[in-house]
């Protein structure tokens, strides 16, 4: 299987409960996998055989920035779905790192996988 990834995708967004969070952007970091085959790619040195992570990234950007969800899990699951059903991804994971949100850990978030990881 091979694998397209993006790390240390940083994005402002309104995220949490709490009335603060309501008005006042985080920060939330993503890191995504993307199981997609490049071997079409590879030998036709072509882009339009293999996944553009640009428009890939610049698509979640903007929803990321766009929504104000209560809850990373919601967030999460959107990009995934986001992820898998326009740019036909069999398999995603995606790490979400909502750095600070507790006193005293340097990093909290949530990963999922989605999809069938295919050999």
């Amino acid at each position: 299987m091979d694998i397209i990834f993006l790390g240390g995708l940083k994005i402002e967004t309104i995220i949490g409960i709490y009335d603060w969070e309501r008005v006042t952007k985080q920060t939330v970091i993503l890191d995504i996998e993307m199981a997609f085959d490049i071997q079409k790619a590879a030998e036709t040195d072509d882009i339009q055989y293999t996944l553009d992570y640009k428009t890939v990234s610049r698509r979640i950007i903007s929803f990321v920035e766009a929504s104000q969800f209560f809850l990373v899990e919601k967030l999460i699951s959107e990009i995934a779905d986001i992820i898998r059903n326009e740019f036909s991804v069999s398999w995603v994971k995606i790490t979400l790192n909502k750095k600070g949100a507790i006193s005293g850990a340097s990093d909290v978030g949530i990963i999922i996988e989605r999809g069938e990881r295919k050999p």
